[in-house]
Parts: structure tokens; sequence; C-alpha cells
């Protein structure tokens, strides 16, 4: 009982810090740029920080300690692909994608190909970083379900009001600030705490290999397929997503973004390959103890094997990594809205839609306070109502990856590529993705095998890849004057803040 009161006192502390950190971060907010993107100012130190803090959720955190007890070091793949995905980002593309000086994957795509048909990518990164919110806002109510016994509605509703009230109040500069204090908490549980006590709990390395089969050291142990797959969807998926580019545009210079997103990346590598350890070391030391998910092996491991108080601050760091993940997906969800898909919709009806207001920056902020706002009782809603979240996400994540990278990535490095070829591209990748995973839906044995299957997304990439090629190679040239100002940009040609709204010519 003392145990768990202290552990829960310690949780209730972090949660008051991040609610002070919203406070803190509405002094540094003055624009539309500080709200969105931090004001551009980010340096090593806070950069590196918050790209960690975002790409390593629960999935990395929890469900990264669960693999390694059920499969061994080969555990670590997923964080490992996750990892790997920053640092290509980050030593390929982060360089270019800050000195555009923009605030959506969308506006990188109209600029580049000078075409509005390629907004239609703003609806699919919407329901990508929408659902991502809704998952990790019900990812860690699991923790306070358990912490604090409260009912599952309740403990989505608070965790998320509190995640909404410091993204709402302070915007990027809350989400920063909030960032670099879970990752500070999340190296100190995972690296200091956990990794130490469970090996020592374990008998070490050795301890381990006496005690279980040797496949656990087995680095392939986890299947040949399954890494893949980890790549395929998690890597990929972070060179492109709304979420991760929306970090990299704080970066202060091209230098702070490459290297500081390069020193995330091997930390997230590193931080998998302690999570499998952790795993492992659980697996000996509670043998006794029936888990019934490997999801619960984190908790387990805080609550039995760490000292009174030290498991609260390993709870406070799962709850970290999963705040941080769904504060970051409503920031991008909420930008997105507003920039690219309230802009897109209004077009429909003939209507043009001003997003800026550059003559009352302060009014600017209040209106994308009200974007985050909504959205983020929009993702509370679905986190509550909807048990399975995964699989929408998963319908989310195969389009965005088997629909949109291949024009994204290709407007980055091929400079024949053309806005006709790109919007085909998105077409056919996208419709070929969902309609693979339809038939195999329909012709799977089990509910959700098809939506779950890995061919949706290897053939809608190739689908969009031949497409892309095909018609740019067919159509005329990107206009001269439109590749003129892609070329300015990625020069870094000073561009004045107001423009930013409306990259394209």
């Amino acid at each position: 009982m003392e145990s768990s009161a202290i552990n829960i006192a310690i949780v209730v502390v972090y949660l008051l810090a991040m609610l002070a950190f919203g406070w803190w971060g509405k002094s540094r907010t003055k624009n539309n740029s500080d709200f969105l993107v931090a004001g551009r100012r980010l340096g090593p130190f806070l950069y590196t920080g918050t790209m960690a803090a975002v790409v390593l959720g629960g999935a990395s955190t929890v469900g990264g300690v669960g693999l390694g007890y059920k499969f061994g070091i080969s555990g670590m793949w997923l964080v490992v692909a996750i990892g790997s995905g920053v640092l290509l980002l980050s030593l390929l593309f982060a360089g270019t994608i800050q000195k555009l000086k923009i605030y959506t994957v969308s506006q990188m795509l109209t600029l580049r190909y000078g075409s509005t048909a390629t907004q239609t990518s703003g609806i699919v990164m919407l329901a990508y970083t929408l659902m991502l919110c809704a998952t990790s806002t019900g990812a860690y109510a699991t923790i306070f379900v358990v912490l604090f016994g409260w009912e599952r509605w309740l403990a989505i509703a608070i965790g998320g009001a509190i995640v909404l009230v410091y993204s709402t109040i302070g915007g990027m500069w809350s989400i920063t600030l909030a960032d670099q204090v879970q990752f500070v908490i999340k190296t100190v549980g995972i690296f200091f705490l956990m990794l130490p006590f469970a090996l020592n709990a374990a008998g070490g390395l050795d301890g381990i290999r006496a005690r279980v089969d040797e496949s656990f050291f087995d680095i392939g142990g986890i299947g040949l397929q399954t890494i893949i797959t980890y790549f395929v969807v998690y890597t990929l998926g972070l060179l492109i997503g709304q979420d991760i580019w929306q970090r990299v545009f704080t970066a202060k210079t091209p230098t702070v973004a490459r290297w500081g997103g390069a020193t995330a990346g091997v930390y997230c590598i590193l931080y998998g390959f302690a999570g499998a350890l952790i795993g492992m070391a659980a697996n000996v030391a509670l043998a006794g103890v029936e888990i019934a998910a490997k999801d619960d092996v984190y908790a387990e491991v805080a609550t039995r094997l760490l000292p009174i108080g030290i498991g609260g601050l390993v709870l406070a760091a799962a709850v970290a990594a999963m705040m941080s993940t769904a504060s970051g997906a409503l920031i991008a969800a909420a930008t997105v809205a507003r920039a690219d898909v309230m802009p897109f919709v209004a077009s429909w009806f003939g209507k043009t839609v001003d997003t800026s207001d550059s003559d009352n920056p302060e009014h600017d902020v209040k209106a994308n306070r009200y974007w985050v706002l909504g959205l983020g009782i929009v993702a509370i809603i679905i986190a509550i109502s909807t048990k399975d979240v995964v699989a929408a996400l998963t319908i989310a994540y195969d389009i965005l990856v088997g629909g949109l990278l291949v024009a994204i990535i290709g407007g980055l490095v091929w400079k024949r590529g053309t806005g006709i070829a790109a919007a085909w591209s998105m077409a056919a990748g996208s419709v070929v993705t969902l309609g693979t995973m339809i038939i195999l839906e329909i012709n799977a044995e089990v509910p959700l095998d098809g939506i779950y299957a890995n061919e949706p997304i290897y053939f809608g990439l190739i689908a969009s890849a031949l497409v892309y090629v095909v018609v740019s190679l067919a159509s005329k040239p990107t206009d001269p004057a439109v590749m003129k100002a892609w070329t300015d940009r990625v020069a870094g040609t000073r561009v004045a803040e107001e423009e930013l709204t409306t990259p394209a010519p």
C-alpha cells in the first residue's frame, strides 16, 4: 500500500508539471510560428530531446519491453526500425525540409509540384495524425486504470484533458518543454533504473542465458517477415509523417535538423536495445508471475522489481512516452486541418480561405488554439468510444505509406517528377492499398487479418511508384517558375514568415 501510494504521488506530480509547462510555453508564444513550430528556434539540445520524445511512444516503451519478454533480443527490431526512420530522415532530407520554411507536408508538395491536386494528401495526413493521437490517448489511460482504479472512459478523459490543456495553451513551445522533461524521465527510467534493476534481478546476462532458450539471443528470432514489416511500416512512415516533419520545422538551422535528428535516431536504436534487454530479464525475474499480456510486463517490472518510489518514476516514464506522442500528433492534426484541409474543402464550393492573420498575430494564435482544442476533443471521444482505434490507425498508416511516400520522396530527390504524376501516383497507391486490404479482409478467416496484413502496403507502393515514373516521363516537365521557387527555398533563400501559408506560386 505504501509503495502504491508513493507511485501514485510521483505520477500525479508529473501530471501537474505538464500543466505547468503549458503555462510556461504560453509566455513564449507570440505568433503563428511560435505556436506551430516553436518559432523555428530550437537548438541541438531541445531539438534532439523533442524529436526522440515524439517518436518513442507507448509502442516503443511498453511494447518494446513486451516484445523483449516474448521474443528475446530480437524484440528490439520495432524500435530499431523507428530509430532508423529518424536517422534516414535526418541525414537525407531534414536539412532540405528545414530550409523550406513551411508548416505541412502538403505545402511541400504544392511548392514542389505547383499543383493543387496534391492537396488531397492533407486529408490522409489528418486521418493519420488524428488516429495516432487517439491511439496514444487510449494507451496511457490504461496505466491510469491500473494506478488509480478509474473506469477506462474516465482515465481517457482526464489524461486526454491534461494533454489538451498544455497543448492548447502554449502550442509547440509547451509541447517542446514538456517533451524535454519527458525525454529526461524516459532516459532515466529506462537506462538508469529499469535496465540495471531488471538485469540484477535476473542474475545478469549469464543468469538470463542459463534459464532461457538459446533462441532468446538470436537477433532474428522474431522472424524475418516481421522485421521487414517493421521497416516498411515504421521506417518509411517516419520519413513522411506530419508529426515528424513538424518537429523538423522547429530546428533553428539545417545543421541542427540534420545532426540533432541523427543523434535522436541513434538514441532510439539504443532505447530499443535496452527495452529488449529489460524484457528478457523480466522473463527470468518474473518467472513465477502470471502475466496475461506482454504489454503488462512493463508495469510488472515497475511494481515488483524496483524499489519504492523508483517504480513510480518508471511508470511516469511510460506515461511520458505516450503523452509526447499524443501531443505531437494533436498539434500536427490541427496544423494540417487548418492549413491544408480547410482551404481544400472550401475550394470545392469556389471559396478561398486565408488561414493566416499576419496583421494580428495574437488572433492567429487564438484560431490555432481553437483547432487544437476541437480536434483534441474529437481524439478523446474516438479513444473512449472505440476499443480498436488501432485498426483505423493501421488503415491510415498503410495509405500514408502506400499512397503518399512515392510522391513526397520523389519530389525531394527527382527533378523530373511532375505534379500530375504525383497526384495520379497518390490516387493509384491509395486505391490499390485500400483495395488489397478489402480483398484480404473479405477472404480472411480471422477478422482484421486483412487490415493488419503486409501486402496492401507492398502493392500500394509498387503501383504508386510505377504510375509516378511513367506519368512523369510522359507529361510535361514542371513549370520552370515553379521549379525556381522550389530551388530558391531549397537553397535557403530567405522567405518572409507571412508568405509561408501560401508557399506555391
